[in-house]
């Protein structure tokens, strides 16, 4: 007897599970048991699993029945007249959902020409198996698994046009590309999802070689006439947002000019773009520490009596003010009420964003790579007819990574810049390459998409021949001016004494052990004094008991808490956290004694 399992939970048993297979399936294809419920049969530990919880995973499929699909001219017919819907086909049992368990059991074919009698479903198309940004790569069916993973994934990072509101929208951390474009290879994919009401890229020309090895290990070289012309020009878009909150016993923050007498007052200058109800205004061009939006709030700790003094306490500074190494322009500024009615003051700031060294690009095969030089137009190389490359690519690129698509894309987009047409690139159904390669020779240039290139800087002709084409590249949101971080001094931790950690707090640079090498190795083993120390502390200890002791500083006198005065006590250079540990140890009861030693 086979065991039958509800959701993992058993029901009961069965003779023949293959016949009940064939009958649930039969009911599910009638309408009379869920399309949602899946069911099917593990032969190694004789089991049958029915299946109906939440959060599976379940695909459409044609079914195939003697070696024919169920889906006929017909019901296309009916489709396209809206006689049927896509709903009445599950109805009908023409399309059924099958889950990962059921499909274990089925073999699904590509196309109708290649169905058999081992067949049990057709694909309604075979771009399905893939998501929705991953079927907006080109060719991807020429890509190895992993790259078209890394595609999908970098579009999601890359800058566009998110929203045609974006004007009157006050949204966290945006970036709009200055002038997008649709692909010249698309896929069908790019027409149902109206991307050309929201394209995140490029057309560029692509020239594949090497230049002076500022390419190497992924870099890309630029050409600056290209950036002076708008290429991959964008703006970065960040709210600052201030509200008067309420406070207990009626007190309330006030946005305006923090009056001289406010506590941790900064300075005049830095107040100097307020207006006078303490608000900056538009297009005033902000850097690192100057006041968007003047605050001041009540003392943060009041007594019972404080209450009810009739003199008011003396307010604290709590204005809005631009963070470390940002700097900007207004953009806008609005004043408008938060849920409690209290006032709210919202101000957008903008920054145009021109590509630099650092900045991160990529294309839709996964194949990114940072500007690693600038070049100046005059300078690139250039082709037989005049044309000169936006970027050259690293052709060290393509061998591990098995990118074919990338280069198939390549000889695409020549082929749909020059004859005037957008390419199909779908995955599965994409035009051949045989035929693009034919068109590009009808066009007058060598089908293999190389061509002969001439050095910028030396006029003279290159020996070997560079593949060139047009290409679709994608600006990343990832910009060495969000990244670009460094400090000398500056702000510590409370608890460690050790600098504050991450770029929008100024915080330092860790320095670990291989880190260290590489200052020993460069000779450079004294810096190390310097780079060791951020949290270097004096302390006193007792040479009797080898506690830490206690320095009165009123007084001018040391003395041990354990032995009194009559002790000899030494201070000492160490690292602050080092004596935190000391002291964490003797709250759970372990003695730490120093022993001290002279120097020398």
């Amino acid at each position: 007897m086979t065991e039958v399992l509800h959701n993992g939970k058993f029901i009961g048993t069965v003779h023949d599970p293959k016949e009940v297979i064939t009958q649930f399936k039969e009911e599910r294809r009638k309408g009379k048991i869920s399309s949602e419920i899946n069911i099917s049969y593990n032969e190694k530990s004789d089991d049958l699993l029915i299946e109906s919880t939440k959060g599976r995973v379940t695909r459409p499929l044609i079914v195939v029945k003697d070696s024919k699909p169920l889906l006929t001219q017909k019901h296309i017919e009916q489709l396209e007249k809206g006689e049927i819907t896509y709903s009445d086909l599950i109805l009908q049992g023409v399309i059924e959902y099958v889950d990962a368990g059921e499909e274990e059991n089925a073999l699904v074919s590509f196309k109708e020409e290649e169905i058999t009698d081992k067949h049990t479903h057709l694909e309604l198309l075979p771009l399905a198996m893939v998501g929705l940004a991953t079927s907006l790569v080109p060719f991807g069916n020429f890509n190895a698994s992993t790259r078209l993973n890394a595609g999908s994934k970098n579009q999601k990072q890359a800058l566009g046009f998110y929203a045609a509101n974006y004007l009157v929208r006050m949204d966290m951390d945006v970036n709009l590309l200055h002038s997008p474009q649709i692909p010249i290879v698309t896929s069908v994919t790019h027409t149902i999802s109206d991307y050309e009401k929201h394209p995140a890229g490029q057309n560029i020309i692509v020239a594949v070689m090497s230049f002076d090895g500022y390419n190497m290990e992924d870099a890309i070289v630029i050409n600056q006439g290209s950036i002076q012309r708008g290429l991959a020009r964008s703006t970065y878009y960040r709210p600052e947002i201030a509200a008067e909150l309420r406070y207990q016993g009626g007190l309330i923050d006030e946005i305006s000019i923090p009056d001289k007498e406010v506590r941790g007052y900064r300075s005049e200058q830095d107040y100097r773009y307020l207006e006078e109800d303490g608000i900056i205004f538009p297009e005033a061009q902000v850097t690192e520490g100057d006041v968007i939006i003047g605050k001041s709030s009540p003392p943060r700790f009041l007594s019972s009596l404080d209450e009810y003094n009739l003199t008011q306490s003396q307010r604290r500074e709590s204005s809005t003010a631009m963070k470390h190494g940002e700097r900007g322009t207004i953009d806008f500024v609005m004043i408008t009420e938060n849920e409690e009615g209290n006032k709210l003051v919202q101000v957008r700031l903008r920054d145009q964003r021109i590509p630099e060294i650092g900045d991160k690009f990529t294309s839709r095969h996964g194949q990114k790579g940072v500007v690693g030089l600038i070049v100046p137009q005059n300078d690139m190389p250039f082709s037989a007819n005049g044309i000169t490359p936006d970027l050259l690519f690293n052709p060290h690129g393509i061998p591990s990574r098995m990118t074919i698509s990338h280069l198939v894309e390549l000889v695409g987009g020549k082929v749909g810049a020059l004859s005037g047409r957008y390419i199909d690139g779908t995955t599965f159904t994409s035009e051949n390459e045989v035929d693009l390669r034919k068109e590009l020779q009808s066009r007058g240039f060598r089908d293999d998409g190389t061509e002969t290139m001439y050095n910028g800087r030396t006029g003279e002709m290159f020996s070997a021949k560079i593949f060139v084409g047009n290409m679709y590249y994608l600006k990343l949101k990832h910009m060495v001016a969000n990244k670009l971080h460094s400090r000398a001094r500056g702000p510590i931790q409370l608890l460690t004494r050790q600098p504050t950690e991450g770029r929008a707090k100024e915080g330092g640079l860790r320095l670990g052990e291989m880190e260290k090498d590489t200052f020993v190795a460069h000779g450079a083993s004294l810096l190390l004094k310097d780079r060791f120390d951020s949290d270097k502390t004096v302390v006193p200890v007792c040479e009797e008991c080898g506690l830490i002791a206690i320095h009165d500083e009123f007084k001018n006198r040391s003395y041990c808490s354990v032995c009194g005065d009559n002790t000899v006590i030494t201070n000492i250079e160490l690292s602050y956290a080092f004596k935190l540990m000391l002291d964490e140890l003797k709250t759970l009861g372990i003695y730490p004694k120093l022993t001290l030693e002279d120097r020398y």
